[in-house]
């Protein structure tokens, strides 16, 4: 298994850019390492087209771009190579993708299907892949059911994602803080 990371912060927290710090370092480690992002947001306003622009034009030079709102251990399994390093950015919108759709009601089986895949597959990646996702459970209780659910959620989805990782970032007012995870 290669060592897998998550960074975790609130928006704005440098959580992206921390990402590619550590996708820059891998391909200045060895000749022919490469990077993939997959890329997890779906642009369905104009506000978070914007958003995705700016994620695209701040992205380095040289790295690959697969979009994948849904369907991420497959694209995890398909693109996985020891010379690859792949970026999930981020769980936030992919979890989003899968309880919030657009096109109507969750299917909550094929998410904790999709769920129980991604968990096993990470330990038989031949890739090392740096995940990002959002720490959204530090304020005040949400008002409404689903947000509290949706928050219960990614807590529970970024704990079971740590629990696969070697490594931990903290991502506070820019600064990382991170951790080797036992």
């Amino acid at each position: 298994m290669q060592a897998h990371h998550l960074i975790v912060g609130g928006q704005r927290s440098g959580k992206t850019r921390q990402a590619q710090a550590l996708a820059l370092r891998w391909l200045q480690q060895a000749p022919g390492h490469e990077v993939t992002v997959i890329a997890t947001a779906l642009a369905a306003d104009d506000e978070m087209r914007q958003r995705i622009a700016r994620h695209q034009a701040d992205r380095p030079a040289g790295f690959a771009t697969v979009e994948t709102p849904r369907e991420l251990c497959a694209s995890l399994r398909a693109l996985a190579a020891p010379q690859r390093l792949l970026l999930v950015d981020c769980l936030t919108l992919w979890l989003t993708n899968w309880l919030m759709p657009a096109e109507g009601p969750p299917d909550r089986s094929a998410w904790q299907m999709e769920l129980d895949a991604l968990l096993a597959a990470l330990p038989t990646l031949s890739s090392p892949v740096v995940f990002v996702s959002n720490e959204v459970g530090w304020g005040v209780s949400p008002l409404g059911r689903e947000v509290r659910e949706f928050v219960d959620e990614l807590g529970r989805l970024n704990q079971a994602v740590a629990a696969q990782c070697k490594q931990l970032t903290l991502m506070v007012a820019g600064q990382p803080w991170t951790r080797d995870i036992a």
